[in-house]
């Protein structure tokens, strides 16, 4: 085992967490990876079929029979144990998160970590002065005297279905807001990324008072194993972040039994370059904006439109920026881009590569693996030469691969931002005034106006169109995992 999780794991493949206690996988463990070297560095417990029973029947038992989802103030006085045992680990879980996910180390300091970990804290206050009842007064519909209220319910369990390019983050977003609105949560990491949603479950067992049952952590190999919690009757709400396509086979699982469905998915969101911007500040930051992370996030702008008549000078900057992001060690304080997850999502790179030069695309700068040993590595790559009805401006890469694409003027840019299947983040820098009217026009679900930040626990974030189902974070995410009930007494 890696030596950043001993104090967490031991010399031990990472555990499940079923009813309350920390327990190896019935299918015993499978590998888990360093994408930078492309070595394993340790094993994650591989949860079964029956593993998923037990969590399951342990999560509904917990919400059914336990004062879990009437008690506030004991909820949030378990969400902040939680977050304080998880600020006590940050050490180890930033080494984790570095070789675990690839992720460079400056975005621990923020979305990758310490961010997520302190809005377990909002989350908490939250459901302490939420407004978990409505007096709407007296009526009298059709003729009968009422005295009526709203009361707002927990939705019951939850099935949280997490993706591997933030793994804290998204794990947190989901746990967080829903055991603070009162309910008992199935949490289920993808297979590249067991050990952030592990390290959550030992903490929850051992440094919090969460009661048995109310936090289930099901690390598996088996990706039907989410396929089997988003049909299983007795979960309630399916909470899911992943791709598109994914999404649509979670929807149709969770059909079978008409539970509700949160799904944050793809995008291909779009950088829009106005004419009156600072060319130079504007291409800079969308190629760095582009290539964090190595470009694996959903919200990430991937298509940079700009100005037609200095389509060949931007071309020029984001390709000389570019160039010096890297890519890096992720363990390297100045990385931005570092290595994909797996050999097998850098494949599915290299094969959108291949496509954009048989659509007539040619490489700025990248198109290819670094000169580097081990790992899954892409350069930072600008594709010019393509229009926007080309799959390589269309379709989700989740590389660190951008399109520039050109405009002619703020009309034809807002059509062509708007002209994809996709609606869940965007940009746009210009004078303050043209960009907010630009903004206004965008059917995404965040805009970033001359480099403001959208993030954070209060803001709900969720797309448009296919990127998407309902609102995470804010108000509006923790208000998915609630139901709404209306009460009228005879007066």
């Amino acid at each position: 085992m890696s030596r950043t999780t001993d104090r967490l794991f031991g010399n031990a493949p990472s555990p499940l967490l079923l009813d309350g206690r920390l327990v190896p996988g019935s299918g015993g463990a499978f590998d888990t990876v360093d994408p930078a070297t492309g070595q394993v560095i340790g094993q994650a417990a591989d949860a079964t079929a029956d593993d998923l029973d037990q969590a399951l029947t342990a999560a509904r038992r917990a919400f059914d029979a336990s004062g879990w989802s009437s008690d506030v103030k004991f909820r949030a006085h378990c969400l902040r144990q939680l977050r304080d045992a998880l600020r006590r680990h940050s050490d180890e879980l930033r080494e984790m998160t570095i070789s675990e996910a690839g992720a460079p180390r400056f975005l621990t300091f923020g979305a990758q970590l310490d961010a997520p970990v302190a809005d377990l804290g909002w989350f908490a206050d939250l459901a302490e002065s939420y407004a978990w009842e409505t007096d709407l007064g007296r009526a009298e519909p059709m003729g009968m005297a009422s005295h009526r209220r709203i009361v707002r319910e927990p939705a019951g369990v939850v099935a949280a279905i997490t993706p591997w390019n933030f793994p804290h983050q998204i794990n947190l977003a989901k746990v967080g807001p829903a055991l603070a609105a009162g309910n008992t949560v199935v949490l289920k990491p993808a297979p590249d990324t067991p050990w952030c949603a592990a390290a959550l479950g030992v903490l929850a067992a051992t440094e919090t008072d969460l009661p048995p049952g109310v936090l289930n952590v099901v690390t598996s190999s088996d990706h039907a194993i989410g396929a089997r919690l988003a049909a299983d009757e007795r979960v309630d709400l399916v909470s899911f972040t992943g791709s598109t396509d994914t999404g649509r086979a979670v929807m149709a699982s969770a059909a079978t039994t008409l539970k509700r469905v949160f799904l944050e998915l793809g995008g291909k969101s779009a950088f829009i370059v106005l004419d009156d911007a600072d060319l130079r500040a504007a291409c800079s930051y969308a190629a760095f904006a582009g290539v964090t992370h190595a470009g694996q996030g959903c919200a990430i702008t991937t298509r940079v439109l700009v100005p037609r008549d200095r389509y060949d000078e931007a071309a020029a900057i984001m390709a000389k920026t570019l160039t010096r992001l890297g890519p890096g060690d992720p363990s390297d304080d100045g990385t931005i881009c570092g290595p994909l997850i797996s050999a097998r999502q850098r494949d599915r790179v290299e094969a959108y590569l291949r496509l954009a030069l048989d659509e007539g695309g040619a490489f700025a700068c990248g198109g290819g693996r670094p000169d580097r040993d081990g790992g899954f590595w892409i350069e930072p790559t600008l594709v010019t030469g393509l229009t926007n009805d080309s799959r390589t401006a269309r379709e989700e890469i989740f590389g660190p691969v951008l399109v520039l694409l050109p405009h002619d003027g703020d009309d034809d840019a807002v059509r062509i931002a708007n002209d994809s299947p996709f609606g869940l983040s965007g940009a746009v820098h210009g004078s303050p005034e043209r960009s907010n009217a630009v903004a206004a026009r965008l059917r995404t679900g965040t805009v970033s106006v001359n480099g403001g930040v959208w993030y954070g626990a209060d803001v709900p974030f969720g797309g448009y169109k296919q990127s998407g189902i309902g609102r995470e974070m804010g108000v509006a995410g923790f208000e998915e995992y609630l139901e709404t009930k209306a009460i009228a007494e005879g007066a």
